[in-house]
């Protein structure tokens, strides 16, 4: 009896001695139950997303790069109808050229208008980083609702598609008492190319009037060196994306600044040789 007694003893102590052991071992120094550290953000990068024919709907999108090497990106819209569903994606090329999917990212809630996916690779399969994102030949489309794909509510560049901030604007003046008017700007892209934006007053409903930079200055004329996206009659407006001649040279922002050009409005494709709006740009700025 005396000898179970001290067996009975001394398992209790080594028992009692081992327990602290145990919830030592529970303690993972951080990590989760699995031993594997937890998914954090690294770095983060957000985009404008501006409204579309005024449908007063815009917000930002947001980039992050996760410790794991994926990406969140978090959609954040403002102005949503409520109960709203609205598809969006990363499209290929910039917004003025318009293209393809290429990803397809959460669908916007309108009662929040929110969304957030987290991803690896693109719709196709291709492997995709936080770092090539940043550079990426891209802009992303918000749409009214997955039956209406062809309305989009907001829209923005992203990757090296982004505007840096800097720009110039050039005058537009009237030609042969036409009464159409305005300027261009050009925005220096990320990537070193441009958009381009006309816009003019006056011009004709119903119309579209094709446009394009020109050697020499208007005084002296010349040939087209790059043709832009014809003239909307009804907004008065062209976007383009410009990262060459027409003639397939690279030309960048700051190649615009120095060009010894012109540009020309003209009224119709049939009537080119009809010129409703003219101005001297880059080092012939200010010409009379």
């Amino acid at each position: 009896m005396k000898t179970c007694r001290r067996t009975f003893y001394v398992s209790t102590l080594l028992i009692a001695f081992l327990l602290p052991g145990c919830s030592d071992d529970d303690d993972n120094n951080g990590t989760d139950p699995g031993g594997e550290d937890p998914i954090t953000e690294v770095t983060s990068k957000t985009y404008n997303l501006g409204e579309v024919d005024e449908s007063g709907i815009s917000g930002t999108a947001r980039f992050a790069e996760m410790s794991d090497g994926s990406v969140t990106i978090d959609l954040d819209i403002n102005n949503t109808p409520s109960d709203g569903q609205h598809p969006a994606h990363i499209h290929f090329n910039t917004a003025a050229e318009g293209g393809d999917i290429a990803l397809t990212l959460g669908t916007v809630d309108g009662n929040t208008g929110e969304s957030t996916v987290n991803v690896t690779q693109l719709d196709d399969g291709t492997a995709i980083t936080y770092a090539e994102l940043l550079e990426y030949n891209g802009y992303i489309n918000v749409h009214l609702s997955s039956d209406e794909l062809q309305t989009i509510v907001a829209q923005g560049d992203i990757g090296g598609n982004e505007l840096t901030g800097e720009s110039t604007s050039y005058a537009l003046a009237a030609v042969a008492e036409s009464g159409v008017s305005g300027d261009i700007v050009f925005e220096e892209r990320v990537n070193g190319t441009s958009l381009a934006t006309i816009s003019l007053t006056g011009t004709p409903e119903g119309g579209e009037h094709p446009a394009h930079i020109h050697e020499n200055d208007a005084a002296t004329g010349g040939g087209i060196l790059v043709s832009f996206n014809p003239v909307n009659g009804d907004t008065g407006e062209s976007k383009t994306q410009v990262g060459e001649f027409d003639s397939g040279d690279p030309l960048t922002y700051i190649d615009i600044l120095a060009l010894n050009a012109y540009v020309n409005v003209h009224l119709s494709a049939e009537a080119l040789e009809t010129i409703v709006a003219q101005g001297d740009i880059g080092i012939n700025a200010g010409n009379e």
